[in-house]
């Protein structure tokens, strides 16, 4: 990697260096001292989708700045950098290459809106760089790389947030609290959904690879592939070797919510069923799935997914319903809804602000609460809402759900490690294989 040597020259002569293939980072934090105003320069990698929601948000905070867009396709910066100069009043600087960004000493928080192959690998190199980190969800591709952020986090001592903005919510706050003084009694299960109709991704063709868009840093880890003609921008979520399939993609906010709202962290035991039922396409996961979670004192938790097909009767397409012995209460990004046994509603709060839910972006006020509590983290040590030692656990949900649907069986889990017990060869996807020289380490 080209920035190796220079990057050394920069750094204290004799300090002790962390690795990720060549790139090389010192352990000592050289990130700028926030001054007196408690000024937070934030770059934001990746910048097609959810990176326009994370800027509003940004831009909320009189006291943060975008100083860098970084992208690797030169057509989603020149749209990007017109949406900034329109919606914001200014062009943040401009970089393809994200380790140029990561050795600029001003830059105090990434946001890393990338495909998700690069979420761990990016959060790691951007804590070894000494900068607070905003990483969306899933925080990994794989549970190795689950198991590797949580502990870069402790190593390096940078704040690290991840995207599931609902832990922000204030309604979904009273509901927890309500839950935990017992409005449901004793609360049993938690049922979490999403319903979407995505088309057909169709039969990639091999293509050059578009002279607008570095195809190699965009692969970054994952082994390298021919370019084909439906993988960016988007459709990158349902292959494997990139993405995480619907259980992560949309799956890790509600799932989430469930086991904040049970009070559970990993389950003992996971089943899955599902199928890829509505296109034949290169769609590589299930696009309709079922998983059931269990956990000590008899409580469980299930996600019902439709990826191809909006689910009917009519019903919000994601949310939560935590059912407890005296009550029910329903959660979605908007509102917080309490109903007794008998199906009455007892108490409704509104969010006060409204989220989109099933659109790429997701833009709303959650985003402004989540990423005004990853400032206040930064700024005066406050606990963050969604800290990655606690929602990694909620992203090793989703993995044992895929691992679970992979098997083809009930996987056996151990609650402290999260490893399968009772299946040797769903073990082997624990980890993945990396290109040469782009493994992330400690």
């Amino acid at each position: 990697m080209t920035t190796r040597r220079n990057f050394i020259k920069k750094t204290t002569a004799g300090s002790a260096a962390v690795t990720l293939g060549s790139l090389v980072f010192p352990t000592t934090s050289y990130a700028n001292i926030l001054g007196a105003n408690d000024h937070i320069n934030c770059a934001i990698i990746g910048v097609r989708s959810r990176a326009k929601a994370h800027i509003m948000a940004i831009n909320k905070d009189k006291n943060a700045k975008i100083i860098y867009s970084c992208d690797v396709d030169d057509v989603i910066l020149k749209e990007h950098n017109e949406w900034c100069q329109e919606t914001i009043g200014y062009i943040p600087k401009v970089e393809k290459d994200f380790r140029k960004v990561l050795e600029d000493k001003d830059v105090d928080a990434v946001f890393i809106a990338t495909p998700e192959h690069w979420h761990a690998p990016m959060a790691i190199l951007a804590l070894q760089a000494g900068k607070h980190v905003y990483v969306e969800k899933p925080c990994s591709h794989n549970p190795h790389e689950n198991d590797l952020l949580v502990a870069a986090h402790k190593k390096y001592g940078k704040k690290v947030q991840m995207g599931n903005q609902q832990r922000s919510a204030k309604t979904s706050i009273s509901a927890i609290k309500d839950i935990k003084e017992g409005v449901i009694g004793d609360a049993y299960k938690g049922e979490a959904y999403y319903s979407n109709n995505r088309g057909s991704i169709g039969i990639g063709k091999e293509i050059d690879v578009p002279s607008t868009l570095n195809w190699d840093l965009w692969q970054g880890p994952a082994p390298r592939q021919a370019y084909r003609n439906n993988v960016h921008p988007y459709n990158w979520h349902w292959f494997r070797t990139y993405g995480t399939g619907e259980i992560h993609n949309n799956g890790t906010h509600e799932i989430d919510i469930c086991r904040w709202a049970l009070g559970v962290d990993l389950p003992n035991s996971v089943t899955s069923f599902g199928g890829k039922y509505t296109f034949q396409d290169d769609w590589e996961f299930v696009d309709n799935q079922q998983v059931t979670y269990t956990f000590d004192n008899d409580k469980f938790l299930t996600w019902t997914g439709h990826s191809r097909g909006i689910m009917k009767p009519e019903r919000p397409g994601r949310g939560s319903t935590i059912y407890g012995s005296k009550g029910t209460i329903m959660l979605d990004r908007n509102f917080y809804r309490l109903f007794d046994l008998d199906g009455n509603l007892i108490k409704e709060e509104l969010e006060g602000g409204t989220s989109l839910t099933t659109n790429t972006r997701g833009e709303g006020v959650l985003d402004v609460n989540h990423i005004s509590n990853f400032f206040a983290g930064i700024r005066e040590d406050k606990s963050l809402n969604s800290d990655i030692r606690d929602a990694s656990i909620s992203t090793m949900l989703c993995h044992l759900g895929n691992m679970a649907q992979d098997a083809g069986e009930t996987i056996k889990v151990d609650a402290k490690t999260g490893k399968v017990t009772n299946n040797d060869k769903i073990m082997e996807s624990w980890k993945r294989t990396y290109e040469n020289g782009w493994e992330p380490k400690l």
